[in-house]
């Protein structure tokens, strides 16, 4: 970056400061420093307003941008579809949506209906709506209660964070509509604090027992749906034990309840398969996606049900028997013409099984680093989606503070490697770092980013 642009970029840092409102951040900060403004990004690199290059370990921040920075051809699909047809609303169809579901649907065997929307925070919230409105056409309104895990994160509206396990994040923000029942984690690792979960049969048949629990004490005949994440992500990347899975769609399917599965996260390739849930054999009833349906090249989220779903909103009969909802922009065309060109480069660049490959790659190097680095308690991942829990005594598994897992993060940041780790979502358990590189990573680039992460543990903790 030349000094020029530096010279330019100093009045957008002031109107920044003096303008912007920036998510998760205090801004008492900007009173004696600067934001980070992110200028330009390439692969895997970005650049900020002081020309610094970076590895992003974290697709964007936020585990979005799946296939990387600078791709002019979803860019230019955007541009495109834009100048031929930019929006209608959702009540009439497009050219992309329309084959961009064809294509997507076909990824999900069993599913059979999209909806659009924008954000998965929305698609979340669309997926309640069907729960809850299918509760009144079929139960006379009863079975309308939601069940969701600790530690689970499934948006930030008011009636996402009532069905959300990270207590920190909806702190303040209550109250809270009614009819959003928590069930315990399923984080072996941390089995100890489940003293509900019993004893006797392997943990992952009793973290899912504990949901079939939960379920008799509030009345099968009151519980319409259950939200999991596959993997849980920002309540500290942790993946069900072996049993929980199969076990969990039993309990669904035995009490009749919607079994909705956020993969705004896992979907897309994150995980080294399509979608998350398909590692473990089940079949949902709705699944919600957002961030790599198109790598953050243009906003969409969809809510996904099967043909079962979607044929109880068929009813002309009954003038209020439809699915009454809008999304604005989810009549966008800018989303689907950049997811179908997301997925594109997915398939054609065998991203699915890089996304394998360079995982392994990374739990095996994080693995390395647990043997030399007795504050990584544990290592956990699937594909490209991959934790480390640090803990101050692997005896008694003492969570190390946040503050010092903020400082590994800062410092891996000053050695131009970004990575994330949980921080401000769960009192106590703050404290997994967590890495989400893009799905055309190298294997250069994993050892560059547990490199960092080596030399970050060993100054914050020696």
């Amino acid at each position: 970056m030349d000094g020029n642009l530096k010279n330019d970029l100093s009045e957008v840092v002031a109107n920044d400061k003096a303008h912007i409102w920036h998510h998760l951040m205090q801004h008492k900060m900007f009173e004696t420093a600067d934001p980070n403004i992110i200028v330009e990004g390439k692969g895997m690199r970005v650049w900020n307003q002081a020309g610094k290059e970076h590895l992003d370990a974290v697709s964007g921040g936020v585990w979005t941008v799946n296939v990387g920075y600078g791709r002019e051809s979803i860019a230019n699909a955007v541009r495109d579809q834009l100048v031929k047809m930019n929006y209608f609303a959702g009540s009439a169809g497009s050219i992309p949506a329309a084959n961009f579901a064809k294509r997507l649907i076909e990824k999900m065997p069993g599913m059979s209906r999209a909806y659009f929307s924008n954000s998965g925070s929305e698609a979340n919230e669309k997926g309640f709506k069907m729960i809850r409105q299918i509760a009144h056409k079929k139960y006379g309104g009863k079975k309308n209660k939601i069940l969701y895990r600790e530690r689970d994160y499934h948006g930030t509206t008011i009636a996402t964070l009532a069905a959300g396990g990270q207590h920190e994040r909806s702190a303040q923000y209550g109250p809270f509509p009614e009819g959003f029942i928590s069930v315990p984690h399923c984080l072996e690792y941390r089995e100890a604090a489940q003293d509900n979960l019993g004893q006797g049969e392997s943990y992952g048949l009793r973290a899912a027992n504990a949901i079939e629990d939960v379920i008799l004490r509030e009345g099968p005949d009151t519980v319409g749906g259950l939200i999991l994440e596959p993997i849980t992500a920002g309540g500290g990347v942790i993946v069900p034990p072996e049993g929980y899975w199969p076990r969990v769609q039993e309990i669904c399917k035995k009490y009749n309840v919607l079994l909705m599965i956020d993969e705004v996260v896992c979907g897309l390739g994150r995980t080294g398969t399509w979608f998350g849930y398909q590692h473990y054999d089940i079949q949902p009833d709705i699944v919600t996606m957002a961030k790599g349906v198109a790598s953050g090249y243009a906003a969409i989220s969809l809510t996904v049900t099967t043909e079962e779903v979607f044929e109880q909103f068929k009813d002309a009969s009954d003038h209020m028997g439809y699915f009454r909802d809008i999304s604005t922009f989810g009549g966008c065309t800018a989303g689907p013409a950049a997811a179908l060109e997301n997925m594109r480069i997915i398939e054609e660049e065998n991203l699915l099984e890089n996304c394998q490959a360079r995982g392994a790659q990374l739990i095996a190097n994080l693995e390395a680093l647990a043997e030399k680095h007795a504050i990584i308690g544990q290592v956990r991942g699937k594909g490209l989606f991959c934790g480390a829990e640090l803990v101050t005594n692997r005896e008694t598994r003492e969570p190390a503070p946040e503050a010092k897992v903020q400082a590994v993060v800062k410092d891996c940041m000053a050695q131009g490697v970004i990575i994330g780790a949980t921080n401000r979502s769960l009192p106590g358990f703050n404290n997994t770092l967590c890495l989400s590189p893009a799905l055309i990573c190298t294997a250069e680039d994993i050892d560059l980013i547990t490199d960092a992460i080596d030399q970050a543990l060993s100054r914050v903790f020696g």
